[in-house]
């Protein structure tokens, strides 16, 4: 089984930048679509950005331009660098990972999430 393990939540201002990592481990055969997923206070779970184990990205609208994913598929992580931080960006950030297990069945691993506050 596949677990997810999230850093560099932080509080920072608006306009500023930050830098969400993401590792997995327990890989046992292969990570498909690694991504952030974000939530904020009142509000459903939404996407931020995924990129798939070849590297096509795709971004929520309210984050095209100013965050950027990438992946390292020989560490297994994900990275998510924010910039242009705006106040509407804090929530609590989810890494997600679509995972074949050694039958070859897909499956959906999340992380335990990482708190972004962007202070206006």
């Amino acid at each position: 089984q596949v677990h997810l393990v999230e850093s560099g939540g932080d509080l920072v201002q608006a306009g500023g930048s930050l830098r969400l990592s993401c590792a997995a481990s327990g890989v046992t055969l292969k990570i498909n679509t690694l991504g952030w997923y974000r939530q904020a206070p009142g509000k459903g779970r939404e996407l931020v950005a995924s990129i798939t184990s070849g590297g096509t990205t795709t971004y929520g609208d309210s984050v095209k331009g100013r965050f950027t994913i990438s992946r390292d598929n020989a560490k297994y992580t994900v990275s998510l660098q924010m910039n242009l931080l705006k106040s509407e960006d804090t929530a609590v950030y989810y890494c997600y990972a679509n995972a074949l297990s050694r039958s070859y069945t897909p499956y959906d691993v999340w992380g335990q999430g990482t708190q972004v506050t962007v202070s206006s």
